[in-house]
């Protein structure tokens, strides 16, 4: 009998099948490809941080005679591959006379490396000019000293004559932070910046120049074993995380006292592994309601033919099928739609795997595993669970009726939504405050914690927002007969009456279909805006941190000048160029930046923001700048730890140029900025640029901000590179958009939102099509005793298009309320991904445009076909019935 009943489905309902099917293979393939996103940029994430680490280790010995003892258990440790012993020493200045001037400098650090270091490490060391080999002078020391290759530099030693060096190459250290850390103090007690002097000599000589220096003075000399570690960890950033320090602290254990281990390689897989944790919250805040809408649409499907299943089923009781007949019936049905889906979502998740995101290992076996359990939950939940309730609960006699009955909503559904919202908004208002983070990661602790009552904010928006939508369409249908009336009339003119009263009656299929069209677009709008403004803020924190399109640095202790700006305004494909001044100045004790702006022209060329600043508009503050020369712009911390209040005196100290002594400089308390570009993260200061010149004696800039129009910025880097030469940093905004902000940010989630928005299309076109096809059919009978009775084909077709008008204008405004509160809600909780906080959702409407598209265009093919069934003669209809 299974055999005939499977092949009877396949037959008479293959269609319908084929549908729940659909919505099976849906939710499988999006958790599945999401899923194996995840995996995926977790192992990113891994790489890229494992990647940006030259040296994994630095072992600081405790003594120099335990030198040779640490360096042979580094080198022993399982997992090092190179490790070679480094000199460290603290230089009381430098000196030298180059161009017929003497310059000096103030304390330094000199460093020994041994032969083979580069090779070893290489990436530490990059060499702007001369040879990579010998005495060496970093990019700033060299600009502090006016001094190139073939100069000679004395090197001071505290309380021992100085060593005289010739220069053989100027370098560049990019990982500086790290290679003059504070081996074993805390992440609050690191230095705040390298030296700004810095020397490398060869091993030898530097054993030569300070072994006497370390004997009568060894708090100023020390030395470290660097090292560079296997990289074979697990891809999971966190698992990652403890499987390298946990490796670090046995080697701690191993030199028992005679060495101290800096992990650098755990530090950057410390800020990864939370990064990864914001990952799986993308997941499943913009996953997982795609699987449970696909899981809803699929219910709606198989729900949408429930009272022809159940009149199947009371024929068959009535000729004495048991109900574990019944059930092992539903049971086979509920089997092929698994497999088939399953099958199906699993061969669309391999396929988005090596067309969105480039690699077809990204579908794992756990997700597949995990994705086709779902799948298989969903088919029994919506084909098994249902034939089963209506073998316990419905007679034969009810089964075989053809109208649907359908209870009014009692009071205490509205009370549940107004709860269920209610809830929503004060998890929402907890989830948005400042300082709240969603996922806390203490730096340097093994474990991580996810605030997961976050989730029930858009949970219960969801729901409620669901809940309400189902509400009020049944009211309308149930109260608003007579204006529905009046509504339908042009379509379908004195029927219309008989319309609004039939939708009415037999509301269930319209009411599914309005939910489900509501859910789908407030997914895609959601789902859409919340992308769109991640890359959005992407884009806002990268010109942030490189300040414009190409950005010139100059070096500590020199400045760029007007005729530098104009040689860089000259370069093809520069439009304009901002000069923008760095100081530094005393706050009381506290030693911070400034930054000198031109009032006039500085919210255009910065790309400033209203969300940077607080006390006014960007425009507003900038124009306070230019109307008040004295105003100054401080940091929240700092208008919080002096309690300062608009229009207070503020005596700074800053270096007058012609004394070279700090002297108090007067300002006014004008407003507070929390982000600016090119400015740290902390406490940071902005002046108008010409006051600034006024009272230092000098209005020379140290930063010039190249506009090329968003054109060819790295092109124009180059040429700006060559142009100006070693001495100075050029940087542009691609570049820095791969490297700055969180490795989640570095991670390219093209393929994401791609996957995120053909899945959220798919959804609305279904919703907004299928169901409210399926829905049609199941009024065939209706629509044929209609013609019997006289109905016209006009007035037959004015009956179809008056349902799929209404499920049409319910639904969108339903879904555009809920997905404009939902963008809302996603922006906030997940706050952490935007760096800096959007001063705006960014709404795609192009993308909008295309749902919308599709959804009237699935509507309007589902009722053509409606009209067309409608249109062919009623007796064939009934037989076929």
């Amino acid at each position: 009998m299974i055999r005939i009943w499977l092949t009877g489905l396949l037959r008479r309902r293959g269609g319908r099948l084929l549908a729940v099917a659909a919505g099976v293979a849906t939710a499988v393939a999006l958790l599945a490809a999401l899923g194996g996103f995840l995996g995926a940029t977790h192992a990113t994430m891994t790489a890229q941080s494992v990647r940006s680490t030259v040296v994994d280790w630095q072992v600081q010995a405790t003594n120099p005679a335990d030198v040779p003892q640490v360096l042979n258990t580094v080198h022993h440790t399982p997992g090092t591959r190179a490790a070679l012993p480094v000199g460290y020493a603290a230089t009381s200045g430098l000196s030298a006379t180059a161009g017929g001037t003497s310059q000096t400098t103030g304390p330094g650090s000199v460093l020994g490396l041994p032969a083979g270091y580069r090779t070893a490490f290489p990436g530490e060391i990059r060499v702007l000019a001369g040879r990579g080999d010998g005495a060496l002078l970093a990019q700033q020391t060299a600009a502090n000293l006016h001094a190139a290759p073939g100069d000679t530099v004395a090197v001071g030693r505290a309380g021992l004559p100085p060593v005289r060096v010739r220069v053989d190459g100027v370098v560049d250290l990019p990982h500086a932070d790290a290679l003059f850390q504070k081996v074993g103090a805390p992440p609050q007690s690191q230095p705040t910046a390298p030296p700004d002097n810095i020397v490398l000599l060869p091993q030898h000589r530097w054993h030569a120049a300070f072994d006497p220096l370390g004997k009568a003075r060894p708090d100023l000399v020390h030395e470290q074993i660097h090292a560079r570690r296997s990289h074979a960890l697990p891809p999971d950033p966190a698992l990652a995380y403890a499987t390298a320090t946990g490796r670090a602290h046995h080697t701690d254990l191993r030199l028992a006292g005679t060495g101290v281990v800096g992990d650098n390689l755990g530090t950057v897989l410390d800020a990864a592994r939370s990064d990864a944790l914001y990952a799986q919250m993308l997941f499943l805040f913009l996953g997982v309601p795609g699987a449970v809408l696909a899981g809803a649409l699929t219910a709606a499907v198989a729900g949408a033919g429930a009272a022809r299943r159940r009149r199947e089923q009371s024929l068959l009781r009535a000729r004495g099928a048991s109900a574990g007949r019944l059930l092992r019936l539903a049971a086979v049905e509920a089997a092929v739609v698994a497999v088939a889906g399953g099958a199906a979502g699993l061969a669309v998740a391999a396929l988005l795997g090596r067309t969105a995101f480039g690699t077809a290992g990204s579908l794992t076996g756990g997700w597949a595993l995990a994705a086709l359990v779902v799948g298989a939950l969903i088919a029994g939940a919506t084909v098994l669970l249902p034939a089963r309730r209506d073998i316990k609960a419905v007679t034969v006699v009810a089964g075989r009726a053809t109208v649907e009955r359908r209870r009014v909503p009692r009071t205490l559904w509205w009370t549940v939504a107004a709860v269920l919202l209610t809830l929503s908004l004060v998890v929402f208002a907890i989830t948005s405050r400042t300082n709240y983070a969603l996922v806390l990661a203490p730096e340097g602790t093994p474990t991580l914690s996810v605030d997961y009552w976050a989730f029930a904010g858009p949970a219960l928006l969801w729901a409620g927002g669901a809940l309400l939508a189902w509400l009020l369409t049944d009211l309308l249908l149930r109260r608003g007969r007579p204006v529905l009336t009046r509504l339908l009339r042009p379509m379908t003119g004195a029927l219309s009456g008989t319309v609004a009263a039939s939708l009415s009656r037999q509301r269930g299929t319209v009411l599914r279909a309005v939910v489900l069209l509501a859910l789908a677009i407030a997914f895609a709008a959601s789902t859409a805006v919340f992308n769109s403004t991640y890359h959005q803020q992407a884009g806002v924190d990268a010109v942030l941190t490189n300040g414009a399109d190409v950005t010139v640095t100059a070096s500590p202790g020199s400045t760029a000048g007007a005729a530098d700006a104009a040689r860089v305004a000259a370069v093809p494909g520069v439009r304009s160029v901002e000069p923008l001044q760095h100081r530094f100045a005393y706050v009381g004790p506290d030693l911070q930046d400034l930054y000198g702006v031109r009032p006039a022209t500085a919210v255009g060329a910065g790309r400033l923001q209203d969300a940077y600043f607080s006390g006014g508009s960007a425009r507003q503050l900038m124009d306070r700048l230019q109307r008040q020369p004295d105003a100054l712009l401080v940091s929240a911390e700092t208008a919080h730890d002096f309690q300062l209040h608009p229009g207070d005196h503020l005596r700074l100290r800053l270096q007058d140029a012609r004394t070279h002594r700090l002297r108090p400089v007067e300002f006014r308390f004008a407003g507070i900025v929390k982000e600016f570009p090119t400015a740290p993260k902390d406490s940071f200061l902005v002046a108008n640029a010409s006051y600034v010149a006024r009272a230092t004696g000098s209005g020379a800039v140290s930063t010039l901000l190249a506009d090329t129009g968003g054109n060819g910025q790295r092109e124009v880097a180059h040429r700006v590179r060559s142009l100006l030469g070693p001495t100075v940093q050029v940087t542009d905004l691609p570049s820095a958009r791969t490297v700055t902000g969180s490795s989640l940010t570095a991670v390219d989630l093209g393929g994401l939102t791609r996957v995120e928005l053909g899945f959220a299309l798919a959804l609305g076109a279904a919703a907004g099509g299928l169901v409210l096809a399926l829905g049609l059919a199941e009024r065939r009978r209706t629509l044929a005793l209609a013609s019997v009775l006289g109905a016209r084909g006009r007035q037959l077709s004015g009956f179809v298009w008056s349902e799929a008008g209404v499920v049409a204008v319910a639904g969108t405004c339903g879904g555009v309320l809920l997905g404009w509160a939902l963008s809302e809600v996603l922006v906030k909780v997940l706050s952490g991904v935007f760096d800096p906080p959007p001063d705006a959702l960014a709404v795609p409407w192009g993308y909008l445009g295309v749902v919308a598209a599709a959804v009237a265009t699935a509507v309007a093919m589902a009722a053509t076909a409606a009209v067309r069934h409608a249109r062919r003669p009623p007796l064939r209809e009934l037989r076929e019935l």
